[in-house]
């Protein structure tokens, strides 16, 4: 049962799964392929995975209660004393070759009992907010108190700064980009894994997913990858993605054809420049945006737009999606389409209903797909009237309520 003042009491506790939520763009370039190139697919990064391990710090659980003293809800879930690291790992760029990524491993200090891994996917974080990837726990410990008390709830958790952030800040961030989400929490996974083998912290080889908004469409697809790719390693038990865009090709439909105003669509402007990128599309920026905007985001990718599609949007890129015309683009959006597929683990898809930065029917289609396909332990979670962010409180607690029920 909900408490009566629950929005109150989890609207910071919410802070850990919004951790930024959607923001601009990258930069544009020049030439133009016909066709995109083939995602990647997570093959096994080169041994071994772990890097380097380093303790952050040790919280007591007085200390981890104090932070969330005002959230009932929340404190009652503190349980053990942790320990936080930082570990650098080994995982593939978007075009396959190693680098060294990031994250932070919370680890409950809990005697010898074995305990669970919850792989935690983080939420938008612009370029210039850097300090608040996991692995920099200390400079943001006001927003990790709720992943905080996961890790003393008794799950080690696993916190992936995704390729970008952290150790490999050089790198622009793939946004919204399935195969490097998922392939950079599968490799912090396998180095945690090898952390705690080395540690002799006992796995009781369950295995949890959790993460909102880009963290959400992240814990799908790091889902969807675990379950057919890498099955031997690791068995999903459950997970609870939240208001994630799953359906690229339908988002862009409905983005492209909308006449009301979107204020997200700063954070359009970041995906395209992403698959241009990344699927080697290469277009300059005047391709997609009308003057003024071209130059403006080419000077400034991070800059504001109009909140009108058509105002910011080229009417040639415009025709080249609607009219199924744009061989490139579309097959980008359909490598990022991963709402049509039959997961085995349970799956509870959390989702405002008016929800007005991740449209509804991102969840609700992903739903219908995934149940036509068979999926028959995938359940729709709507969040009755809850937009994008004032979603977040209720996604926190009914989302850790349903992981907890196969603890």
């Amino acid at each position: 049962m909900l408490l009566p003042n629950f929005h109150t009491h989890l609207a910071r506790l919410s802070l850990l799964l919004l951790v930024g939520l959607s923001t601009a763009a990258g930069s544009g370039c020049t030439k133009e392929a016909a066709t995109p190139q083939p995602a990647v697919v997570a093959p096994a990064a080169p041994q071994p995975h772990l890097i380097s391990s380093t303790l952050i710090g040790e919280y007591s659980t007085s200390t981890l209660a104090g932070r969330v003293a005002d959230i009932p809800i929340a404190g009652a879930l503190v349980r053990y004393p942790i320990r936080v690291y930082k570990l650098t790992y080994t995982t593939l760029t978007t075009d396959g070759k190693p680098v060294t990524a990031s994250g932070a491993l919370l680890v409950p200090v809990a005697g010898t009992q074995a305990l669970p891994l919850l792989s935690y996917q983080h939420g938008t974080i612009q370029p210039d907010e850097e300090g608040r990837a996991p692995s920099y726990y200390t400079s943001g410990s006001e927003v990790w108190s709720a992943v905080s008390v996961l890790a003393s709830a008794g799950y080690i958790v696993s916190a992936p700064d995704y390729l970008g952030y952290g150790a490999s800040k050089a790198l622009p961030h793939p946004y919204e980009h399935a195969a490097s989400l998922a392939s950079a929490s599968l490799d912090m996974l396998r180095a945690a894994r090898e952390f705690a083998t080395q540690e002799k912290l006992p796995l009781n080889q369950k295995n949890f997913l959790l993460g909102y908004s880009e963290g959400g469409f992240a814990t799908l697809a790091l889902h969807k990858l675990l379950e057919e790719k890498a099955a031997a390693e690791f068995t999903v038990t459950a997970s609870a993605p939240g208001a994630g865009a799953y359906h690229k090709s339908a988002f862009a439909d409905y983005i492209l054809t909308s006449t009301q105003p979107l204020n997200f669509l700063s954070t359009y402007v970041w995906v395209l420049d992403t698959y241009n990128r990344v699927y080697g599309i290469n277009r300059p920026f005047a391709y997609y945006f009308n003057p003024p905007w071209a130059a403006q985001l080419q000077a400034n990718p991070f800059s504001a737009v109009p909140t009108q599609a058509a105002e910011l949007f080229t009417p040639g890129f415009r025709q080249g999606i609607l009219t199924k015309t744009d061989a490139a683009m579309l097959a980008a959006f359909r490598a990022n389409d991963i709402h049509d597929w039959q997961p085995k683990a349970p799956l509870a898809l959390f989702h405002g209903t008016a929800d007005d930065y991740v449209p509804f029917f991102n969840s609700q289609q992903a739903y219908d797909a995934m149940r036509a396909r068979g999926a028959s332990q995938v359940t729709l979670r709507p969040i009755a009237g809850g937009n994008h962010f004032s979603s977040a409180p209720t996604y926190t607690l009914q989302a850790y309520a349903f992981i907890s029920q196969y603890y």
